[in-house]
């Protein structure tokens, strides 16, 4: 079968194609060269070989979600926000009265992702910080009790806006995205901001290792160094350089500007909630994937980026 035809099959753009089975390639080899150090160093690379077995599953989990059917996409994308929310709310401490209020904040997750997928955007840009951040302190003043109440209505409040309006970006991106005129259409720009955001999240860290002496944050998050920083930066600059013309309407300078905004974004969300980690004494938000920790710490660096990368989409190109 042709790639066109197999394009034809899954019913998505052929740049899409042709760059997710790019990404199945870079897979194949950062598995090879993996197993190859794994063999070398006497097995003392369980946690790497971990993480590239779990790239492998949340790939084609993403990929699978994003060409079935738009319906299915948008559930995903929901069940990605539900999870990072309860992982975020299971850390954080929380008032036995208000266990009623955390009904609501999850219940605002699929009615935010139904206004990604109906492309209603007067309702997506205002339902979480509009209605749910005037509707949550009301609710939880209803129950009586006075005793940490600013503290519970910012906390719940933040992690609403981060792990449910933020990230469903992601699905407004997706459906709205037709909309423009682009070689691959919303699934494209959705592959191009995702992509970008985790290819900088790797080569900040290889370049951390390889290179990295100067901490950028060190109260915050130890391991990272300006030389890692730099080099995900210009890395991702160079990535959306070459990939932007076939998944989005950017091509030359403002695809690699695109791409370093994409990277900074994705370094400040990173780091905001290693803030939060750091802050309530956990190294992981959770233990759901092998080798990366828990949802919430995989798609970190997009409660930022995402938006980021929406509307500067928006401003310039709708």
């Amino acid at each position: 079968m042709t790639l066109a035809g197999m394009a034809a099959w899954f019913n998505v753009a052929q740049p899409v194609l042709i760059t997710v089975l790019a990404i199945y390639g870079l897979l194949i080899i950062a598995s090879l060269i993996t197993w190859w150090l794994n063999v070398r160093s006497g097995g003392k690379l369980a946690e790497l070989t971990a993480r590239v077995k779990s790239w492998w599953v949340m790939i084609t989990v993403f990929a699978l979600a994003v060409f079935i059917s738009q319906g299915l996409s948008a559930i995903f994308l929901g069940l990605i926000s539900y999870l990072a929310l309860k992982e975020y709310f299971s850390m954080i401490p929380t008032r036995r009265v208000d266990r009623s209020v955390l009904f609501w904040a999850y219940l605002a997750v699929p009615i935010q992702y139904w206004w990604a997928y109906t492309d209603w955007y007067g309702m997506f840009v205002v339902f979480i910080p509009v209605w749910m951040f005037l509707f949550t302190p009301v609710a939880m003043v209803l129950l009586g009790e006075t005793k940490g109440f600013l503290r519970a209505v910012g906390t719940m409040s933040w992690g609403q806006m981060m792990m449910v309006f933020a990230l469903s970006h992601t699905a407004h991106l997706l459906y709205s995205g037709d909309k423009i005129e682009t070689p691959a259409g919303g699934a494209g720009l959705l592959l191009f901001l995702v992509f970008c955001t985790q290819f900088n999240d790797v080569m900040q860290y290889v370049w951390g290792k390889l290179t990295g002496k100067h901490k950028i944050v060190p109260t915050v998050s130890p391991n990272k160094t300006w030389q890692g920083f730099i080099g995900g930066l210009l890395s991702t600059m160079l990535l959306s350089f070459l990939i932007a013309p076939y998944l989005t309407p950017m091509s030359g300078l403002v695809a690699a500007l695109a791409g370093g905004m994409i990277a900074l974004s994705g370094f400040l969300g990173d780091i905001t909630l290693s803030a939060l980690k750091r802050d309530l004494g956990a190294k992981d938000t959770g233990a759901l994937i092998p080798g990366h920790g828990g949802i919430l710490d995989r798609v970190d660096s997009l409660t930022i980026a995402a938006p980021v990368f929406v509307h500067f989409m928006r401003y310039f190109y709708y």
